[in-house]
Parts: C-alpha cells; structure tokens; sequence
C-alpha cells in the first residue's frame, strides 16, 4: 500500500469550503442517500449541485495512464463511476472499460455502459482488471461493508487499484467531515484506515480526505 493522490490535477476549490451545523442538514443527507437526479443535478446542498464534463477528467486519465504503466487494451474498472466521465476518457485511449454503480440515474447519464449493483458484491470474476478505482465509496459505507469493499476491488483486481478514505487527525477535524460528507458514513484516524485496509487485505493505493486537504473552514 501506498499513499498517492491518483487524482492529482483535479481543480481545487478556489476559496476554502465554508461548512457548519445548519449548511447541510439531515434533509440534505437524505436527499442524497438516493443518489438519483437531486443529487447529481439538483441543488448543491444535495450533492454535487450539477455534475458536467468539463474537461477535467482528460488530464487525470493521462496522469493514472502514466502512474499505473496502463496501455492500450488494458482492462480498468471504476466503482461508483458516477456519469462515467473519467471512465470515457479511458476508453478513447483504446482502453477497456468498465463502470460499476449504485445509481440508475447516473448510468442513464453514462456514455459507457455502468453496471447496477452494490459496492459489496461486484458483478465481476476474479482478477479481471489491471487497474480499479474506489473514488468517494469506500467511506460511504458502513464498517463492515467499507471492509467487504475493499476486498471486493482486490479480488477484481490484478494488485494495481486506488480508493479515497474519509480521515482526520484531530477530533475537531472530525467535525467538519461531519459538516460536509453528505454521505461520509466511516470517518476514521489515519491509523485506523491502515488497519482496516490490512484486515481486508487490500494492498493497493489510496488517498486520505482530510478535512486540510478538502479546505474545510467552520463558518462563524
């Protein structure tokens, strides 16, 4: 395992994110727990507020094309593939591409074909990609199934995979994940990541999502 930002390139926020206990309530949670339309087109404080392609991904595929060694025909799973963005450029560099989600809406939005099923049981054989990507799900889960996750994306895999955790160092840090995951379920100390991802047998990389690296301010 190593710490790597996979993702690297991808546009910061220009001015910190101002979160706080009455900017995302657990109506907004709920709303977003359906992960339909509302979430990924609706209001922001819903979710993603309108997810568009923008052009961002383009750069991030050549960035993991270059880190993972990735060619031409090589087989490349993303779980929670959202609209299929990142997936889509990929496969316009000759790679073989395969979307997994939760959201129907997200799939009808897809250029590539996802397929529906839960993030614990992925419809796939044993070691069929060369590279797996668990953006923004693995921490979406409770415990024992952010561990069923992670074995999943290791048992699909061929040892080359990424995945993002929700982690803090200080309890008030804590606090402002709270503030802002819509859907951040296991928010863990570094430390207990890397136990988790031993105890699973995950062996691949992984990003932590702090609150300093998502720019999280407490509004007064």
């Amino acid at each position: 395992m190593r710490e790597f930002n996979a993702f690297a390139g991808y546009p910061e926020p220009k001015n910190p994110r101002i979160v706080g206990p009455n900017l995302r309530n657990i109506h907004n949670r709920i709303q977003a727990s359906y992960r339909d339309k509302e979430f990924y087109d609706g209001d922001r404080k819903n979710g993603y507020g309108g997810m568009v392609d923008d052009g961002r991904w383009k750069p991030i595929a050549k960035h993991i094309v270059e880190s993972y060694n990735l060619h031409e025909g090589s087989r490349v799973l993303q779980v929670a593939a959202h609209k299929g963005f990142l997936l889509y450029e990929f496969y316009k560099l000759g790679m073989r591409v395969s979307g997994q989600e939760t959201s129907y809406y997200a799939a009808e939005c897809s250029k590539i074909t996802l397929d529906i099923s839960l993030f614990t049981e992925l419809p796939y054989k044993d070691r069929t990609f060369d590279f797996v990507i668990g953006a923004s799900c693995v921490y979406t889960l409770n415990l024992l199934d952010a561990i069923k996750c992670l074995r999943e994306i290791q048992r699909v895999g061929t040892g080359r995979s990424w995945v993002t955790l929700a982690a803090y160092e200080k309890p008030e840090d804590l606090m402002l994940l709270r503030y802002w995951f819509l859907l951040g379920t296991t928010i863990l100390t570094k430390a207990e990541w890397l136990e988790v991802m031993e105890h699973a047998g995950y062996t691949g990389d992984y990003r932590f999502d702090t609150a300093k690296y998502l720019n999280l301010v407490e509004a007064k």
